[in-house]
């Protein structure tokens, strides 16, 4: 494992800007060993590790290609202990975009770019995400394959002075492989151990020349899995079928992995040298794939709006003539049974109506979405009147991800027996363009300033469903619930375009004091076009005390800007409340609505931090190690405000405003900037190489350690700017325990402390891998329960059959270490593992793999 050590790895300086203005060589050591080069925005020379001013993790492509999985959000977690993400297997559109996270923050506080170029965000916004992730919307990392990658890098610092909104937690920088000749061909097929969740992909990369001065290498990524079942029959589904209801399914909800079809990932990276010192550049990228997950059982005797109204105590019946001259009674049920003659009667009479005539045994719904991610990056840099010394960087981008969601298996129940089963429900589409200039120089050898300028335009597009999904039907007005039952369908009130722009200006500097003591500074102002403007500075240092010892620190402000998605979404999610032990549906709604405002709802600010870092790095002979201290406070945090009971007079209102699925909201809630919080922790990476029977291992531990208070008082949380006293002392209690779970999912809903220890062993033709990963307790915020931490272990051995051929053989969690099994599951929802697992629960999974190169 390539990371931040002595000898491998270079500066993410105080000056990381968005440009990256010349590749530069990789420079040769003191004692004559190649080092690596990084390339992530700095504007000055390449320097060493030792003179790095903040810590950064820096992963070769072989990280990830010698892992079983292919989701690179997977791949990174196994090798990155600050980086989190979770499997999701009922979480709305979290499970077609899954969130991911670094140092305990929320997805968009990690800033990602491409070759230095900011990465365009998904269109999902995480509803739901335990807390950490509600609300977040945050680039697609997923849609990126592995065998495109030269390498990864990881700042772990803030850095929204240098570049900008988003980079709180840190910055990822993934950079593609510029070879203009070779590539390889992969084949890997993988199963867990239960039998499920098969696993098949195809890869490959080639390398050609663009002209006789230049490259273009194109990457591509075909795969497919299946998904998996981690149920249990659920109490109420086994009581049916024990009742001698025969068409209740055995397991009546499916809790697992969703299943992924069709996943085609494509990508180019480009460049040519146009001579005179300039460069034209490109990377570009086309993504689809097909995401199908399951959803919450429908009971049929007691799901509300489509069963019953009555929470199960009779059965319910529409009447269809239009005048209610049909006579339909509800139907009464004892001991899971309706009354066998009054529901014949029902089935016999075209008049009246019951979903029992549909769906005998409930219904569990299947959602999913058709993905699709396409970006267009370009730009030519070099130097002005070649031999002057001012470097430039012109560039633009575009970035489009669109997720056209689907629901299949359920009902829109007003619309009675002519209710489709299968919906489109709408998409959520993001769209960005961005222009940069940049510009470095040094006015002396040892001083470099660099400035420039960012145009970025952001827009978030909701485009509405089908009319089934969002139409009020005739039924309505009898008790039956309005829309696709489990993801309503947007409606023409939510559809539309928003959009934003800003423009920014900036400028940084470092200077090599002397060969011990280097400084840099860095200042950044933007202009939003909804909120005005924000300035932002950092400022760092590295002091060298000798060949084997250093210290570095750094310390900045920072923002993140509320999204044009989560300033205008409209959203039904519908959730298992434990409280009463029955789905319920909660509708987010834009902060500045009416309904909103009358519980202190306001236009969304910007959230601003501050972050410092302190860090020392040193060697004993061959061991190299890194220890850094970090501590972020961010104010003001957008986060989903706790739900909030609707009145009739408000669902009343809401419905005649054309949020058609209003009706059957028992909760909203909207974005706010409502809390504080303190993030602390630190990180270790140390690495070791043996020289042994013949070969050499590489031994690499790291470590993170965070933790994250909420800074606010609890009624600022449940209440933010509204009157409290204008709320019933229940409504008050409600919003107050709300907001006692959100800090519990903030505080809790992630491991505290996360490490990995990896030895690499190559001899001959051979090379072992082994990896251990720790998983400290984590917070189930679903069940109200803190689960064991575990420790999994990887193996992985490979063999090369010819120079140019090899063949692969690991396992990933070879002692199939699942989560504690969940008490509570058949009485809930029968999810036997802990749904916010940081490790999954799929148990173990082995894997093979084939790979030509040539």
């Amino acid at each position: 494992m390539q990371r931040v050590t002595l000898k491998r790895v270079l500066l993410i300086g105080a000056a990381c800007a968005t440009a990256s203005f010349s590749y530069t060589a990789p420079a040769v050591a003191q004692d004559g060993e190649l080092e690596e080069v990084i390339i992530t925005g700095t504007r000055a020379r390449a320097r060493s590790a030792t003179e790095s001013p903040a810590p950064v993790d820096v992963l070769s492509g072989d990280e990830f290609a010698n892992q079983g999985d292919t989701d690179l959000s997977s791949l990174i977690r196994n090798v990155v202990p600050s980086y989190n993400v979770n499997t999701q297997p009922i979480s709305d559109a979290a499970t077609i975009v899954r969130p991911a996270n670094l140092r305990g923050l929320a997805p968009d506080h990690t800033l990602v770019l491409i070759n230095g170029k900011r990465r365009h965000r998904a269109s999902v916004i995480y509803w739901l995400g335990n807390g950490i992730a509600n609300g977040a919307q945050g680039p697609d990392i997923s849609a990126i394959p592995s065998i495109a990658l030269k390498q990864l890098e990881v700042l772990r610092d803030g850095a929204a002075a240098q570049y900008g909104s988003d980079a709180i937690a840190g910055v990822m920088n993934f950079i593609l492989k510029d070879d203009s000749e070779g590539g390889s061909l992969n084949v890997k097929y993988g199963s867990h151990y239960e039998g499920d969740g098969d696993l098949v992909s195809i890869e490959g990369n080639i390398g050609l020349p663009l002209s006789s001065n230049g490259f273009a290498n194109l990457s591509f990524e075909y795969g497919e899995a299946d998904d998996t079942d981690r149920s249990i029959q659920r109490d109420d589904a086994a009581g049916l079928i024990a009742a001698g209801n025969t068409a209740v399914a055995n397991p009546a909800q499916i809790w697992g992995s969703p299943k992924i079809e069709d996943s085609w990932k494509f990508w180019g990276n480009f460049g040519l040298d146009l001579g005179n010192g300039a460069e034209a550049y490109a990377h570009a990228n086309y993504v689809t794939k097909h995401v199908d997950g399951g959803f919450y059982f429908r009971n049929p005797n007691t799901r509300g709006a489509v069963f019953s109204d009555d929470g199960g105590a009779s059965l319910l019946v529409g009447d269809l003539t239009g005048d209610m001259s049909g006579g339909c009674m509800n139907i009464p049920i004892t001991n899971n049974i309706p009354d066998p003659t009054m529901l014949a009667d029902v089935f016999a009479d075209p008049n009246c109506f019951t979903f029992q005539e549909i769906f005998p045994g409930g219904f569990t719904p299947r959602f999913g979405g058709d993905v699709s991610d396409s970006a267009l990056t370009a730009g030519v840099k070099g130097e002005w009147n070649y031999g002057s010394g001012l470097r430039y960087d012109f560039s633009g981008s575009v970035g489009r991800n669109e997720v056209d969601f689907f629901i299949n298996n359920t009902v829109n129940a007003s619309l009675g027996p002519a209710t489709p089963t299968m919906f489109d429900p709408g998409a959520y589409i993001q769209f960005e363009r961005q222009l940069n200039a940049d510009f470095a120089y040094n006015p002396r050898e040892n001083v470099n300033v660099a400035f420039g300028a960012e145009y970025r335009l952001e827009e978030f597009e909701v485009r509405v469903g089908q009319e089934e999904s969002f139409d009020i039907g005739p039924l309505a007005a009898q008790g039956f619930s309005a829309a696709s039952n489990g993801f309503p369908g947007f409606s023409n009130i939510a559809g539309g375009q928003f959009g934003r722009e800003n423009v920014a200006l900036y400028v940084d500097t470092e200077w090599d004091v002397n060969d011990a003591l280097l400084l840099g500074a860095a200042l950044r102002w933007e202009d939003f076009q909804d909120f005005g403007t924000t300035t932002n500075f950092k400022v760092a240092g590295n002091y060298r005390v000798s060949d084997n010892l250093g210290f570095r620190a750094t310390f900045s402000t920072g923002f993140k800007a509320p999204t044009p998605g989560q300033s205008n979404a409209f959203n039904v999610s519908t959730e298992f409340d434990f409280t009463i032990n029955d789905l319920v549906n909660n509708g987010t709604v834009p902060s500045t609505t009416a309904v909103a405002q009358l519980r202190g709802g306001a236009a969304l600010e910007p959230e601003e931090s501050t972050n410092f870092t302190f860090g020392t790095f040193f060697n004993l002979g061959a061991l190299e190690v890194t220890i850094d201290y970090f501590n972020i406070e961010i104010d003001d945090r957008l986060n989903l405000s706790p739900n909030f009971a609707l009145t009739q007079a408000e669902i009343d209102g809401l419905v005649a405003a054309g949020v058609t699925s209003a009706g059957n909201l028992q909760n909203f809630r909207f974005f706010s900037n409502s809390f504080d919080t303190e993030t602390t922790g630190f990180d270790i990476v140390a690495t070791y190489p043996i020289e042994w029977g013949g070969g050499l291992t590489d031994l690499t531990f790291t470590f993170n350690n965070t933790e994250t208070d909420v800074t606010s008082p609890l009624e600022r949380i449940a209440f933010g700017t509204s009157d409290q006293n204008a709320l019933s002392a229940a409504q008050q209690q409600s919003a107050i325990d709300s907001a006692a779970g959100r800090v519990a999912q903030i505080e809790t809903g992630l491991p505290e402390t996360r490490w990995n220890l990896q030895a690499q062993h190559t001899v001959n033709n051979w090379r072992f891998l082994a990896r251990a990963s720790f998983y400290d307790d984590w917070f189930d915020s679903e069940d109200g329960r803190t689960y064991d931490g575990k420790t999994l272990v990887d193996v992985e051995a490979s063999y090369d059959l010819t120079e140019r051929q090899k063949i692969i053989i690991g396992v990933n969690n070879v002692f199939d270490e699942v989560p504690d099994e969940n008490p509570d599951a058949a009485a809930g929802v029968g999810n036997r593992y802990s749904q916010f697992s940081p490790f999954g629960f799929n148990g173990g999974f082995w894997y093979a793999r084939y790979n030509y190169s040539f």
